[in-house]
């Protein structure tokens, strides 16, 4: 269940026009759906990966599990070489004592920042498949620009300034329904 502001740039954020541009894969438990993804394929048959993903209040445990792997065996099957499992932002940051102020600043939202988002959570998630992780950089200018640049890519991936220290109303994210495309453009079987 999603418990913050939707983001917008990094990682999906529900538009049900835009989802219907890509297969949809789907769980239902009995015939009721509990969880869904968008899937982004690549060319080549190269690599799968999921866009949106979200899952009913009322859904089995490990239904996300679930449907990663049933992703990645369908990718198999379908002759896709690996499925991507995304990044997880901010982790994996130097800490140690003389690292850089950026690197501490950051690391210390990854490790306390759930009112941001849960960075912390995502990592672990994705984790429990034990991916191969590759470092992802951003070269900053030096000085007070820095600071400048970090907060656009905040507001770029928040769907605005507001966005970046906004989060919904705790007691309405626990009720909020998950939304299924209403006529999604293909449904994985």
């Amino acid at each position: 269940m999603k418990a913050g502001k939707e983001k917008r740039f990094s990682i999906g954020f529900f538009d049900e026009k835009y989802l219907s541009n890509f297969p949809i894969a789907l769980v239902r438990n009995e015939s009721e759906i509990v969880a869904f993804a968008n899937i982004w394929t690549g060319a080549d048959n190269e690599e799968i990966s999921v866009d949106l993903m979200r899952h009913s209040p009322d859904a089995p445990d490990r239904t996300m599990e679930y449907l990663f792997v049933k992703l990645m065996l369908w990718g198999k099957e379908k002759g896709y070489n690996r499925f991507s499992l995304g990044m997880a932002p901010l982790s994996g940051l130097e800490t140690r004592q003389f690292a850089p102020l950026w690197n501490k600043i950051g690391s210390l939202i990854f490790t306390h920042g759930e009112h941001f988002y849960n960075y912390k959570g995502l990592r672990d998630f994705k984790e429990k498949f034990n991916p191969v992780w590759s470092p992802k950089y951003i070269v900053l200018p030096k000085g007070f620009k820095q600071g400048l640049v970090l907060k656009d890519i905040a507001a770029l991936v928040s769907g605005g300034v507001k966005g970046i220290f906004s989060k919904e109303n705790r007691r309405a994210a626990n009720h909020i329904e998950y939304k299924v495309p209403e006529k999604p453009s293909k449904e994985l079987t």
